[in-house]
């Protein structure tokens, strides 16, 4: 009788149950740290906005009581519910990590699914960030092995919950089989996004669906480990994905060393137009009033942005190029670290939106999603000043080293520094390894 061959699912699950610590360089182990105080980062970012606050509030209804902290407060509930609020607490202000291949975001679903097991089965440090590498390599993997021809949205939502389940059922130790299954269960449970399709409305709370994505991701353990199934081919339909390109070469490097970091809050698609322009006001000694227009040659994808230049939110600023240039060019880059809803109303920024146009550059678009390149063209003192941008900060050919993002983190919690000991957090990721998770979880374990 011949062997029936692995699907997809289960090589993956085999690989997330099967991974040591020896198999792991200092590279991987050190970018998961970073990635980890990264996303803390952008979840205390997130704690004041209206979206944070509907679903922290809303969760304690729907879910019980658990072991697994809500970060920043003193409540806990069950894995599932405590990673849906932090996950979106983590994405809710866009300055969560990404990854060029995948065309999104992992870690706002991998992180807080594997640090509320953690919890829950009481993990150590080495297996948390081992946890956490596993869950980005499987995401990441399948979301760079999607078939472009048949996407209808590149939203993250529709493949980090694959990552959260490989991270979640490795803490928990469940069998290679099941694992799969759970795998495939949520493949199909994920969030659809169906208006992602149609909707003009890109600036609303639901934004990529990565919260529940991952709450679906982790409801997805319990029943296959009681028998439940899935469609253990979901990944092997080439219509859809192809199922060569996410084994190949699996375990040899580390998806998780060419992930990207965010200097501002708001879509990665615009960050190379506004590196660019800030370069150009401070090279040429411009300021933002002698601008009269701002010319914009992008990639095809950054185009199918809302880009208002008067959003209404903050998600609609965030996913608007012009107004985000704008806030950069009048009040400087360290406004989008993050952005205030104050800035919508802020006088002269949308008048400056107004003045921004933007442009497809087909050879810009060639090198899409490799790079997300911009080039800027400003008109001021009836001169042109031009600049590319092919690799905006924080990419992985223009890294944020640690201490960059250490300061981002200072940064983002000195509105709480009289009760968030942001020292203490730091220095519990960087010696995570050689311990437990206790101290991290006692520092973000307390209301800021």
């Amino acid at each position: 009788m011949i062997a029936k061959a692995e699907t997809t699912t289960q090589i993956l699950a085999r690989f997330a149950g099967e991974l040591t610590p020896d198999d792991v360089p200092p590279s991987a182990l050190d970018m998961a740290k970073r990635a980890l105080m990264d996303l803390l980062a952008a979840a205390i970012a997130g704690r004041e906005t209206i979206s944070a606050h509907a679903i922290a509030t809303s969760a304690g209804t729907i879910f019980s009581k658990g072991a697994a902290t809500l970060w920043f407060s003193d409540k806990a509930l069950t894995s599932p519910g405590a990673a849906y609020v932090n996950s979106t607490l983590a994405s809710v202000q866009d300055l969560d990590d990404g990854h060029r291949q995948a065309m999104g975001h992992p870690g706002a679903s991998i992180i807080p699914a594997a640090l509320a097991v953690a919890e829950e089965t009481q993990a150590s440090g080495m297996e948390l960030l081992i946890a956490i590498i596993v869950g980005y390599e499987v995401a990441i993997r399948i979301a760079a092995a999607r078939n472009l021809n048949s996407l209808e949205t590149l939203a993250s939502g529709k493949w980090c919950h694959f990552g959260a389940v490989a991270a979640a059922g490795r803490l928990r130790k469940i069998s290679a089989d099941k694992l799969a299954e759970a795998m495939s269960i949520a493949g199909v449970q994920a969030p659809g996004l169906a208006a992602a399709r149609y909707s003009s409305v890109t600036g609303n709370s639901v934004k990529e669906g990565i919260a529940w994505a991952t709450l679906t991701a982790l409801c997805a353990l319990e029943p296959a480990e009681q028998g439940f199934t899935g469609p253990l081919d979901i990944l092997d339909n080439p219509d859809y994905y192809f199922p060569e390109k996410v084994v190949s070469g699996l375990g040899k490097t580390f998806a998780i060393e060419q992930i990207y970091f965010k200097p501002y809050s708001c879509c990665r698609w615009s960050h190379s137009a506004i590196d660019a322009l800030l370069a150009i006001l401070a090279e040429d000694n411009l300021t933002a009033k002698e601008i009269t227009g701002i010319d914009v040659h992008l990639f095809e994808r950054a185009l199918s942005l809302d880009n208002f230049p008067a959003p209404d939110s903050l998600e609609g600023a965030q996913y608007s190029i012009p107004f985000c240039l704008a806030v950069a060019a009048i009040a400087g880059g360290k406004a989008l670290l993050p952005m205030h809803k104050d800035l919508l109303s802020r006088e002269g920024i949308v008048t400056l939106a107004r003045k921004i146009r933007l442009f497809e550059d087909t050879d810009l678009t060639a090198q899409f999603p490799e790079t997300v390149p911009a080039r800027v063209v400003a008109h001021a003192r009836n001169k042109t000043y031009t600049k590319l941008v092919k690799h905006p900060e924080g990419d992985p050919d223009n890294p944020m080293q640690w201490q960059a993002l250490e300061n981002k983190f200072r940064l983002l919690s000195q509105p709480y520094q009289n009760s968030f000991d942001v020292n203490k957090v730091i220095y519990a990721i960087k010696n995570m390894e050689g311990g437990t998770i206790n101290a991290l979880v006692e520092a973000i374990g307390k209301p800021i």
